[in-house]
Order: structure tokens, then C-alpha cells, then sequence
């Protein structure tokens, strides 16, 4: 079942790498080798991610507390850098961020194929919605905060993520009325994770927490859909009993 999954997932790059063709293959030569770069290091994160989970969950477990741990330190490296500025906004941002890893480091320790799903429908839904916005998406959402997200990409990316979840669903055997309110809460917090991490980003007037992922702002930049929506399943998980 791991490697049908594992299949699943290199159909989606696939169709994924088509998307990217498409929308590159007329712009700059340097800002298309940089989509690409953050595409293949993007597939490399999602395999080691579905590894981890599949064949040592307690690697996951670890990895649960090392990116809420590094969350906290660029959240503070981008405090220091302002010099201290905006300390109101900078503890709520944080006090928010550890409770949220806090729910994110139990969701770790669920079952694995609760944490599989989660995972996957996170990651559809994160890649769709770029390509999507990229290739569809006219109507900017909130432009003055992640000028890159639009409805369309967001339709779209829901859209592949909910039919992927209903593809999935063997792997948590849940009614499809649970089911859907899972889902549909994995990308409302996913979504509103990675809104938060870019507003937070704005405040402090930086594009990037860091470059220490290539082609990606930092770790709170790949992670913080991940984060995010951990947390809302953790929370789910114990009001539903699943």
C-alpha cells in the first residue's frame, strides 16, 4: 500500500512538472531555474516527510519538535534583526506559533495513517494551489500580505486536495461526513498557517525568514501549513474520537 501511495505521489509531481513547464517555459531564464529549483527540492521534502511517517513514525515524532524548534528561532531571529521592534505583535505571533506546535508535536504521535493523510491532503493542496494560481489565478486574495495568493489558485488547490482526500480515505476508515469536516479544516488551517507566516513576514519588512532551504524562504516557509494544519487534526482528533 506504501509504495501504491508512494505512486500516487510521483503521478502528482508529474502532473505537477507539467504545470511548472507550462508556466515557465516563456518567463526568465533565472527566475524559471529558481521555480525549479524550489520544485525538485519541494519533492525531495515531500519524500523524505512520506518516509519518515510510513516506514519510522518515531523519525517523524523528532522531526515534529526540530521544526517547531527552528519556527521559534527564525520567529525571534526576524525580532532580533528588527532590533526589538513591535514587541506586542512579536509575543502574540509567538505565544500563537507555540501553541500551535504544541498541538503539531502531539499530532506527531497519532496514527500513522492519520498522519499520512494529513500530510498528503496538505501537500496537494499546497502544490495545486500554486500551480493552479499560477496558471488560473486572476483575483489576488490579500495582496498587501502574500501578494502570490488568489482565489483561483486557492479554489484550485481545495478542489484537488478534497477529491484526493475522498481517494484517500481507507487510510483513517472515517464516516464521509467526518471525512469532509477533516479535510476541509486540514486546508482552512493550512491555508490560514502559511497567511500568518507571510504577515508576519510583512511586518517586519523581510521576504524571507532565510535561505537555509533552497528555493524557499526558511523552514517556517515549508512548514508552516504543516504546522498548522498538525495542529487542527490533533484538535480534531480528540473532539471527533478518530
Amino acid at each position: 500500500m506504501i509504495w501504491n501511495i508512494y505512486l500516487i505521489i510521483l503521478t502528482y509531481f508529474l502532473l505537477g512538472g507539467i504545470g511548472f513547464y507550462l508556466i515557465n517555459r516563456k518567463k526568465d531564464p533565472i527566475i524559471t531555474r529558481k521555480s525549479y529549483t524550489k520544485f525538485i527540492v519541494y519533492f525531495f521534502i515531500v519524500s523524505g516527510l512520506f518516509f519518515s511517517i510510513t516506514i519510522e513514525p518515531v523519525v517523524f515524532r523528532y522531526l515534529t519538535v526540530v521544526i517547531a524548534a527552528v519556527g521559534v528561532v527564525e520567529l525571534n531571529h526576524l525580532f532580533r534583526m528588527s532590533k526589538y521592534s513591535q514587541k506586542r505583535f512579536f509575543f502574540l505571533s509567538l505565544t500563537i506559533f507555540v501553541l500551535l506546535s504544541a498541538g503539531f508535536c502531539y499530532f506527531g504521535t497519532l496514527d500513522k495513517n492519520l498522519i499520512l493523510f494529513t500530510f498528503l491532503v496538505l501537500s496537494i493542496f499546497d502544490a495545486f494551489s500554486q500551480i493552479t494560481g499560477q496558471l488560473w489565478g486572476k483575483r489576488k486574495i490579500l495582496p498587501r500580505i502574500s501578494p502570490n495568493k488568489t482565489l483561483g489558485g486557492m479554489v484550485g488547490g481545495a478542489c484537488v486536495a478534497l477529491a484526493s482526500a475522498f481517494l484517500l480515505r481507507k487510510l483513517v476508515n472515517i464516516s464521509p461526513v467526518s471525512l469532509l469536516f477533516l479535510s476541509v479544516g486540514i486546508i482552512l488551517f493550512a491555508f490560514i498557517g502559511d497567511l500568518a507566516a507571510s504577515y508576519y513576514k510583512r511586518k517586519y519588512e523581510v521576504k524571507n525568514f532565510n535561505e537555509l532551504i533552497p528555493g524557499h524562504g526558511g523552514f517556517l516557509d515549508r512548514f508552516d501549513s504543516l504546522v498548522a494544519g498538525g495542529a487542527w487534526v490533533a484538535l480534531y482528533s480528540q473532539l471527533a474520537g478518530i
